[in-house]
Order: C-alpha cells, then sequence, then structure tokens
C-alpha cells in the first residue's frame, strides 16, 4: 500500500501553476503546499494588524479558485499550512469558494498554536504544531485541511497516519515521514532547484517533488513524469541537509535520526529513503516570536574608478555628524571593480550604509537628507543607487520554548466538532549523540590548491540567528579527505565571518555529509537583515568558491 503525497508550494509566492501542474501531471492521493517562513509569519502580522480578517497566504486561495475542481475530480485531499495567524478565516474563505463554484468539498481546519496573549509585546507568537490535528481532520473525511504553524514535516506525517493508521508512539513509521516531508518541503529544492551541482541536468525549469510513501515509513522521493529538472541522491542529500543540524532533527510527533537516514538510487529520477529510526520528542515545543525591532534604512553609494578607499573614507567622514545618535550603523564595501575596466559598472564599486535605530526620524529626514546633500559636495563621480527612503520597520525573531501541555492543540472538523488533540505521549531530552568514528584517512599524495567546490556540494540556510552550512561529498573517497579535511577551526579559516563565533561541526557517515551550525551569524533573524545574504542562502557556495589544498586524485 502506497501513498503518494505530492508539494506545490515551498514559500509564500512560490511558482503559482504548481497546483495545476501537480494535479494534471500523473497519480496522487495528498497535495501539500507549505507557505510559510520566519519572515512569512512577520510578513501576515503585519496584514493582521491593517486588516484584523486578513493573516493567511491569499495566493493559496486564487491557485485553489483554478484547482479546487481538478482536485475533487480526480479524489486528490489538499493539506496545506497555508492558513498562517488565521487558519479558521481561510477554512471559511475556501468553504465561500466552494459554494461559489459548486464543488462538493469538506474542509477542516487544525487551530491551537496561537499563543501571542501569553507574549506581550510580540507581533506573532506561534507554537509549532505536529501533524496528528491533520490526522483527525482526514481521519473524518475532510478534504482540504488548513493549518496555521505547524511543522513542515507535518503536512506529510499527518496523512501518512491518517492514510496508515500509525499511532502516536510508532517513532521509526513518523521518523520516516518526516524525512520525507523535509525532502518535499522547499518545493523544487529537491528536483535539482538552487542545488550545487545543477548543470548534471536541466534545471531551467525543475517540476516539484513527490514521495511514494509506505507504511513502513520508508519511501521513494521521485516527480511527475516529463517535468523537468532531476532527482537524484545528491538532490535529496542537499535538502535532507539543509535547515537542519547534527544527527537528531527533533520534532513534536517524533525526533528523527537523521544518522540513519540510507539513500540509494531507485532508477531515474528516483532516490529510495529506508532506514530511518525515530525516538520520542522532545518534552518541549518550539514556539516563534516575532516582533518589531524598530525602524532601518540603507544608502548604496557607487564608488567608480581610482582610489575606491579613499573616496570610501570620504563620504563615511561627511555622513559621521549625521549618524552620530543612532543605534547600529554598519558600513559595508563590497570590491565589484576591476582594473582598466571595459564598462563603468565593472570598475565601479559599492559602500552600502545601513542604519537601525528604535527612532524612525533618526534613520528617517535626518539620513537621507545628509545623503542627498552631498550629490554635488563628495568624491568624484557620486551617485546612490537609489535615494534612501523615509525608514521601513523591521522585524526580529527569536524561539522560545513551552510544555506540550500548555497548547491547545484542536483539530476543528468539516462539521463544526472540536476534536482535541493530545499532547505527546511520551518525550525525551535531546542529548547530544556521541561522535561517530570517522572513515580512514586517504594516503598522503600530491595537493592542488583548488575550490572546495570541485569535490563539494553545499546547501545552507537560516533558523533564526542561526545559520547552517551542510557539505557532503559525492564519493567514498572524496568522503574521507572532507571528514578529516574540513573540521570546525578550518570552517571559521575559509569563512571569516565566523572567527568570532561558535561554530558547531555534526558528522553525518550514511549522507558522507558535514552540517556546520554557525551561531549568531544572522542577528536576530532574517527580518533584521543583519548581513548582505540576510538568509544565509549562498554562505555555502561561498564556501565552496574558496581555495584549499585538495588531494590532485579527486580533481
Amino acid at each position: 500500500m502506497t501513498l503518494r503525497i505530492g508539494n506545490a508550494s515551498g514559500f509564500y509566492g512560490d511558482r503559482f501553476d504548481a497546483m495545476r501542474e501537480m494535479l494534471t501531471g500523473g497519480e496522487l492521493d495528498v497535495l501539500t503546499g507549505d507557505y510559510l517562513a520566519e519572515l512569512t509569519m512577520l510578513i501576515l502580522g503585519r496584514d493582521r494588524l491593517k486588516d484584523p480578517a486578513a493573516g493567511y497566504a491569499r495566493t493559496f486561495l486564487r491557485q485553489l479558485e483554478e484547482c479546487l475542481g481538478l482536485a475533487h475530480e480526480r479524489g486528490v485531499r489538499i493539506v496545506t499550512n497555508a492558513g498562517g495567524l488565521n487558519p479558521a478565516g481561510l477554512a471559511d474563505a475556501v468553504r465561500r469558494l466552494a459554494d461559489r463554484l459548486g464543488i462538493p468539498v469538506r474542509v477542516a481546519h487544525v487551530a491551537g498554536d496561537d499563543l501571542t496573549a501569553a507574549h506581550p509585546g510580540s507581533l506573532a507568537a506561534h507554537a509549532y504544531l505536529g501533524g496528528f490535528g491533520i490526522t483527525q481532520c482526514l481521519r473524518a473525511g475532510a478534504d482540504v485541511v488548513v493549518t496555521g504553524r505547524v511543522t513542515d514535516a507535518a503536512l506529510v506525517t499527518g496523512p501518512a497516519a491518517a492514510h496508515f493508521g500509525w499511532s502516536e508512539t510508532e517513532y521509526d513509521r513518523l521518523a520516516g515521514a518526516v524525512v520525507a516531508g523535509h525532502v518535499l518541503e522547499c518545493g523544487a529544492q529537491a528536483t535539482g532547484g538552487n542545488y550545487a551541482f545543477f548543470r548534471d541536468g536541466d534545471a531551467r525549469r525543475p517540476g516539484f517533488p513527490l514521495a511514494e510513501l509506505h507504511e513502513d515509513g520508508s519511501c521513494v522521493i521521485t516527480k511527475h513524469p516529463g517535468t523537468g529538472g532531476f532527482v537524484d541522491v545528491g538532490t535529496v542529500t542537499a535538502q535532507l541537509l539543509y535547515e537542519t543540524a547534527g544527527a537528531r532533527y527533533a520534532g513534536p510527533d517524533v525526533t528523527a535520526r537523521l544518522d540513519t537516514v540510507r539513500l540509494s538510487q531507485d532508477g531515474p529520477d528516483r532516490v529510495r529513503i529506508e532506514g530511518v529510526r525515530g525516538e520520542a520528542p522532545p518534552p518541549t515545543l518550539k514556539v516563534g516570536l516575532n516582533r518589531l525591532g524598530g525602524f532601518r534604512n540603507e544608502v548604496v553609494f557607487v564608488l567608480t574608478g581610482l582610489d575606491i578607499e579613499a573616496k570610501a573614507a570620504l563620504v563615511r567622514e561627511q555622513l559621521e555628524p549625521a549618524l552620530g545618535k543612532v543605534a547600529d550603523v554598519r558600513w559595508e564595501l563590497a570590491r565589484t571593480d576591476r582594473p582598466d575596466a571595459p564598462t563603468e559598472e565593472t570598475a565601479s564599486a559599492l559602500l552600502r550604509l545601513v542604519v537601525r535605530d528604535p527612532d524612525q526620524g533618526a534613520v528617517g529626514r535626518v539620513l537621507s537628507g545628509a545623503a542627498v546633500e552631498l550629490a554635488l559636495a563628495s568624491y568624484p563621480g557620486f551617485h546612490v543607487l537609489a535615494p534612501p527612503g523615509k525608514g521601513s520597520p523591521y522585524g526580529v525573531f527569536e524561539d522560545v520554548y513551552v510544555p506540550h501541555g500548555s497548547v491547545d492543540h484542536v483539530a476543528v472538523l468539516h462539521d463544526g466538532r472540536r476534536i482535541p488533540v493530545p499532547p505527546a505521549h511520551d518525550t525525551a531530552v535531546l542529548d547530544a549523540v556521541p561522535q561517530p568514528s570517522l572513515p580512514r584517512p586517504p594516503e598522503p599524495g600530491p595537493t592542488r590548491r583548488a575550490p572546495l567546490g570541485l569535490v563539494a556540494g553545499a546547501r545552507s540556510g537560516d533558523k533564526g540567528g542561526n545559520a547552517n552550512v551542510g557539505v557532503w561529498a559525492r564519493t567514498d573517497d572524496a568522503w574521507r579527505w572532507l571528514a578529516h579535511e574540513l573540521t570546525a577551526d578550518r570552517f571559521r579559516e575559509l569563512i571569516p565571518e565566523s572567527r568570532e563565533l561558535t561554530v558547531v561541526r555534526h558528522v553525518l557517515p550514511n549522507l558522507r555529509a558535514l552540517n556546520f551550525v554557525v551561531e549568531g551569524i544572522l542577528g536576530a533573524g532574517v527580518a533584521a537583515q543583519h548581513r548582505f545574504d540576510p538568509q544565509a542562502k549562498a554562505l555555502g557556495e561561498w564556501l565552496r568558491s574558496r581555495h584549499l589544498e585538495i588531494p590532485e586524485a579527486l580533481l
């Protein structure tokens, strides 16, 4: 017995046509859509300030207007977290849409994640719920299930538990579904999108992934026939490492052991995942807190030709009087210029000024006036990419933890009945996993200085203020070298931004992978835009571009 679960959205703003493509491209039992991220919750929170009836992903409704009839005809159930901050509101909107279209569907939703009232000063505070609220809705016959903040993997574990009749303590099966859900959650990232070795296949328009999930928790990751992109052990490995950390991947239903995952190519565009072990979940639930942190403004000065450093120093000195009382001032000089450049753009460097302060006035008119007044009184060739504005609010994200029992997890069925979802039956504190043995190091031999990316892939992402960088080898020989060469100290050497920060290395031999967590590199999270790449999406590619001594036998 196989359950075919597809994905049609990896974020709020993903490809609009994906829902139709997934419903018409091949057989499916369940179609999921992941619309939420830390930044999305802040955006939806600001929407709700303007309109209390808002707070959900409106794109989902527009997609459903085109596709609800298709899903009904094909018997495909839809499960989505597009409810955001207002799952009940979205469920009602779906019912109105179905009535208008004359399509008889049963719509249920999951409630209980909203803890904003318990956290004064937060714009949105939401617990990450598990999948058993979804399970209850589906077991009661729902065709569409809308949730708020659940874990991304819950969109798969909930339908799997409903379909196979799993209990809350069948941890190995649940862990297998968590791993499948983690691979699916970011859509085309599992099918060649954002992939280090994108030239291995046709990555121009990757299709969306699906999982053929089995009763024992194993699965095959694949995609509809004829769709773009590709699925191989590398694309699945990359997504498994995305926004994870060590061997234990904790969730509200189960802690999945990533060090037990076994991957194998099961044919073209098919990767089998098996062997996943699970443990009882931790005794607490994660709660994501979003609040307004103050106001932010920026201006980018273009410095062209000669004397770049001196020009940068001049404009900094000229603006210092206007910035004296600003709480946070950051300057970054990006040397994008080249000597004797053939175009003006390639002869130019960029000097970026970012300011933050609790007072909008301090970063608004004061800064914009001071910057604009330099137009005829600063370095030769003065111009900016765009004039600074009046200052815009920025967000701060943090996570706190609460006991399972402090959250009223409820499945609100299509007929209005409310079914409480009990907290986890058993829990276990997340102790550190002993470091596994490393493979035998390679024999000494000639080396050549070359980019790390010639022998290793990487994928990086954000979790609050931390970033993770997963690095994997594609051959056993490369893994033997990588495991010994890329230590936490070597990582700090290659990524200078991390030298004063805590870097934790996790070893995952089954995946031939290392996962590095860089604590605090993203400040107060993506909404604070602490650095040039605020979500660390390209941190892994930067690492791959760094040069070090690599055995010639691997090149």
